[in-house]
């Protein structure tokens, strides 16, 4: 009769052979036969009841260790460019291993987020416990849901916060992180999707209290994978720094250089001066934060900015391209400090034409850091303590190159939307104050300009030296986008030329057609919408939007990729250093172009997600309120509602359209009532009630009161009567014919 094995022998035999664990190798091992395998059987049971083994299918592991082939999912790489991973299912009391992943010649190409199903080998000695070989990669990243957690008998649940999604995640037992109800995670998708029923997730991070007032912006940052995190070696690097000397610099310290920025600005990467010339021009002078001195191609610094590819704001925070020993220091045209830059000197005629430039690598001294209501202030003779002594040198010289620059503008004739921006102003706590329209002064239109010939003149400068770089490159809208706004202008009462080569000054005379008509906000948004996105490419498409042949990205290095880019190409074209743009970058630049226009894009729907999620959270007291707006958005299931007090996008159902059936015409982009023919569209002024306010997804739902003015027919009475059907529009009558005409003009073989 075999002795059976003590619990510590089973673990220490269980520790030795990982690869043969199951419980019908351990009663191999210690001769265990016939009924003594039920004692065996029970030992076993009290070791995983007690926590000291797992049971996997029909295998047995340490908790303190990991199998020798499981499943990791990837990080991203640290400062040296190792691969880190990390274990997808860890139950071991303290914190989860360190494993290294160890690529081969023939491994396939892996990234951060995706899953190896991988062999893993105990290592002594190193400040990480095992390495990682690759037996196969077993899908790309899995779907990330951030959402409320929501504890049950058997585990529990996740409410994503998406508006897009409704669906919820079921989080077994042992996937749940520890989540407590309420409680805002971070999961990411277990298995596949089920076609029945509801898909699986595990907790991957708990994020804390939804309700908290600066969670709003941290949901969008898991929501989009967005890092927000600097690795120990960036910010290392980023403390080492050391200001710029003079050596190999021009000293532009005598230029009149100030920094005009928004009153909050976090960083001032820009900054100008300006001269009259004795012909009625000017010279100006944009001098741009040298941050191709600090961030090195090829180190930690570089790679984390590359990864992140931008900064992205928030109302309550900003997750930087750029550690703040950077961007908020060494980089930053403080005032009164030197300042490393690479400065662009732009002469213009009399007529506002840029007939020179020249680029120089220099040392500045910002003479003031204004806001642009300062600035403002003291060009409509109102100086303030500040600004005084800096009229006559300073404002005067800037505000006579803007008015030559205007005419310029005129004459290129650029898009000139009219689309208030918004202003969330929060309290000390996080939570809403108030919500406005950001004042537009002259001071902004300057800068633009300013920086918008910055950029041109870089652009051209690489382009002259043939020198490879990234342009910002927006292409001309589609023939089929065109088509639609031009409907849209006809049912309006308004013209858009057809049969010639779309210019930008076709659209402006639209744009001045509709201002200060009841139908300018609806013309504008139209127009918007026909527009094709820009990006960034290694080749030249031109800017449709700007009306300009050639332009590339120079005036903000601090927070975008692309700049740096730039200025790299133009340190390498004037023989500047060493810290130009490298034959690897130059070979990359595809890429480059690519994931950079990829973050954009994400840093753009987090910062919707995020505007829209205060507006929620600010409008959920107002709850039961009647508010005006007009319709911006016809779907089948209803209609959205842009509010006019704070610009707030809400959906109002078709169910709470009247009682009659409303048909959807994809085409027309229109709700039709079926009783009463009562046609539901686009631009139409409403006045609605907000039903619901839920500050976790920004969803506002609203209830309408009146369409035009006049309250919608509720279909039939009792006793057979009817209510007065709303009378169309006549521009909303034609609105509906032209597009029919369209439609059935198309449909035409």
């Amino acid at each position: 009769m075999a002795q059976i094995p003590s619990k510590q022998q089973i673990l220490d035999w269980v520790a030795d052979h990982p690869d043969a664990n199951s419980k019908r190798d351990i009663a191999k091992a210690f001769n265990i036969k016939g009924a003594e395998r039920i004692e065996l059987k029970r030992l076993l049971k009290e070791l995983e009841a007690e926590g000291h083994l797992e049971r996997r299918r029909r295998h047995y592991q340490d908790t303190h260790q990991l199998p020798p082939v499981t499943v990791v999912r990837l990080e991203s790489p640290d400062g040296n460019g190792d691969l880190w991973a990390r274990p997808l299912e860890w139950q071991g009391e303290g914190p989860e291993p360190r494993i290294l992943y160890k690529p081969r010649e023939a491994d396939s190409a892996l990234g951060p987020g995706d899953r190896i199903l991988a062999r893993l080998i105990e290592v002594q000695g190193e400040d990480y416990q095992y390495d990682a070989r690759l037996i196969r990669k077993i899908t790309l990243a899995p779907q990330k849901i951030v959402g409320i957690f929501r504890k049950e008998a058997e585990g529990g649940r996740i409410v994503p916060i998406d508006k897009g999604q409704d669906r919820e995640w079921r989080v077994r037992p042992d996937a749940t992180h520890g989540a407590q109800p309420g409680e805002l995670v971070e999961a990411e998708q277990v298995g596949p999707k089920n076609r029945l029923g509801l898909p699986y997730a595990r907790v991957t991070e708990r994020l804390g209290d939804p309700s908290a007032p600066r969670a709003v912006s941290l949901i969008a940052i898991h929501q989009h994978g967005i890092p927000d995190d600097f690795p120990e070696q960036v910010l290392a690097e980023a403390d080492a720094a050391k200001p710029a000397t003079m050596k190999g610099r021009e000293d532009l310290r005598p230029l009149p250089l100030v920094t005009i920025d928004p009153a909050d600005a976090r960083d001032h990467d820009d900054a100008v001066a300006a001269m009259i010339e004795e012909d009625g021009g000017a010279t100006i002078w944009v001098a741009i934060a040298d941050v191709a001195h600090y961030v090195r191609p090829g180190s930690a610094l570089d790679r984390e900015a590359w990864k992140r590819g931008n900064s992205t704001y928030f109302p309550d925070r900003v997750v930087p391209m750029l550690p703040d020993a950077l961007s908020g220091d060494l980089c930053s045209l403080h005032e009164g400090v030197d300042r490393a830059v690479i400065a662009v000197r732009m002469r213009l005629d009399a007529q506002g034409n840029k007939v020179s430039h020249s680029f120089h690598r220099g040392l500045m001294n910002s003479r003031a850091s204004l806001a642009y209501e300062q600035a403002q202030a003291a060009a409509d003779g109102n100086p303030d303590d500040q600004t005084a002594p800096l009229v006559d040198e300073v404002i005067k010289p800037l505000w006579h190159a803007y008015d030559l620059l205007k005419q310029a503008r005129a004459r290129r004739q650029p898009l000139d939307l009219d689309l208030p921006e918004r202003r969330i102003e929060l309290t000390p706590d996080g939570r809403v104050k108030s919500v406005n329209f950001r004042d537009r002064f002259d001071a902004h239109r300057l800068i633009e300009e300013f920086m918008v010939l910055a950029n041109v003149a870089a652009a051209e400068e690489l382009t002259r030296r043939q020198r490879p770089l990234l342009f910002r490159v927006h292409e001309e809208p589609t023939l089929e986008k065109i088509d639609a706004l031009r409907e849209v202008a006809q049912a309006s009462g308004f013209t858009l030329a057809k049969g010639q080569v779309l210019h930008t000054h076709h659209l402006n005379r639209l744009l001045a057609q509709s201002e200060g008509t009841d139908f300018d906000e609806l013309i504008n948004i139209t127009t918007l919408r026909s527009m094709t996105q820009a990006y960034y490419h290694p080749e030249n498409f031109g800017h449709f939007g700007l009306a300009l042949k050639s332009y590339a990205h120079f005036t903000s290095p601090i927070r975008r990729y692309s700049d740096l880019v730039v200025h790299r190409a133009l340190i390498t074209a004037h023989g500047w250093g060493k810290d130009g743009l490298s034959d690897a970058e130059i070979e990359r630049l595809p890429e480059t172009a690519t994931h950079i226009s990829e973050t954009e894009r994400r840093s753009m729907a987090a910062e919707r997600d995020t505007t829209d999620r205060y507006l929620a959270a600010f409008l959920a007291e107002r709850v039961g309120s009647e508010m005006t707006g007009r319709i911006n958005g016809i779907q089948r299931f209803g209609a959205f509602i842009r509010l006019d007090e704070t610009g707030a996008d809400g959906l109002l159902p078709i169910r709470e359209i009247g009682n009659e059936y409303f048909h959807y015409d994809p085409d027309a982009q229109m709700l039709i009532g079926s009783e009463t023919g009562i046609e539901i569209g686009i631009g139409q002024r409403v006045t609605v009630r907000l039903t619901e306010a839920v500050p976790t997804t920004g969803g506002l739902t609203l209830e309408l009161v009146e369409l035009e003015g006049r309250s919608l027919s509720q279909g039939p009475r009792k006793g057979g009567k009817r209510g007065r059907p709303l009378r169309r529009k006549p521009t909303q009558a034609r609105l509906s014919e032209v597009k029919r005409a369209a439609k059935r003009k198309r449909k035409r073989p």
